[in-house]
């Protein structure tokens, strides 16, 4: 059975009931979300015992608002279609990945999934496959170097790629006008208080690593071809990861049936456990397999 066929056999109440959007759950976990941001904020300004693993605590889950600023691409994680946009958009500027863009970027990935050549995800890099590629991946500064490209260029109304259709773009160059004009405002603040540095840009750059290792995972070491069962792993993992992850860890399920809220993955991998292809019992497992076959 592979995922069309596993979504066609899910009785329809079923999967009417999975798919229904809620406020509620997604405001309660992101309060927990941006809560503890503030907590680590707080931590590290007023220098705290041991602030210097609050600065990675708070890099970690800055970072790991990717993780919601994917599923707002969605427009899941809230009922509300205001609250998903702009929980997105402030997420994605807290990360330097603009949101508009990064919408239609996620959906050309969910259209071609480990698919060669068409797949952006695999076609802006790829996963890596010797050690010199994998210690850069996981430092995230290619990330960083990309996603400043792509704002500088998104502001400068160039071609934002072959993806973006050509009713967004008008949204895609002014998100990026304000994200830019937002960062040189952060940046000046520099010069009178190093704070922001504290809180949010050195916590970013410590924090993206464990970010990058979490996302090689989803489809590293897949197979190449469109069954989701085969392209795309769950990891097992633990409830603290699951939380700052939005639960995607059930990953196999999120692109088997990707209008299904975050808050009902757990549900629908019970409907779906047995079937899957391809799974980590954690990131230290996934991680220590995917080194082996470095070169």
């Amino acid at each position: 059975m592979d995922h069309k066929q596993f979504t066609a056999a899910l009785p329809r109440e079923v999967l009417a009931d999975l798919n229904a959007t809620a406020d509620a759950p997604g405001l309660r976990h992101l309060a927990g979300h941006f809560g503890l941001i503030v907590l680590f904020g707080v931590w590290i300004a007023q220098g705290w015992w041991l602030w210097p693993l609050a600065v990675v605590a708070q890099g970690i889950t800055i970072c790991f608002l990717f993780t919601l600023e994917h599923e707002a691409t969605h427009k899941t994680p809230f009922r509300t279609l205001w609250v998903n946009e702009w929980v997105g958009r402030v997420s994605g500027l807290l990360i330097c990945q603009p949101f508009e863009w990064f919408r239609y970027f996620h959906l050309a990935h969910h259209r071609f999934t480990n698919i060669p050549d068409k797949d952006p995800e695999l076609v802006t890099g790829g996963k890596p496959e010797t050690w010199g590629q994998y210690i850069r991946h996981v430092s995230g500064l290619p990330f960083w170097g990309a996603m400043i490209g792509v704002t500088v260029q998104n502001a400068l109304g160039r071609d934002p790629g072959r993806y973006i259709p050509a009713r967004a773009r008008p949204r895609v160059v002014a998100e990026a006008r304000w994200m830019l004009a937002i960062y040189a405002v952060a940046l000046a603040s520099l010069l009178v208080t190093p704070l922001l540095f504290w809180v949010w840009l050195l916590p970013c750059l410590v924090g993206q690593p464990f970010l990058r290792l979490y996302l090689l995972a989803e489809h590293g070491r897949c197979a190449f071809v469109a069954n989701m069962f085969e392209n795309t792993r769950t990891t097992y993992t633990n409830r603290i990861i699951r939380f700052l992850a939005w639960n995607m860890p059930y990953h196999v399920e999120h692109h088997t049936l990707p209008n299904v809220p975050f808050h009902r993955l757990p549900e629908l991998h019970g409907h779906m456990e047995g079937r899957h292809a391809v799974t980590s019992e954690g990131y230290a497992a996934f991680t220590a397999d995917y080194a082996k076959a470095l070169r």
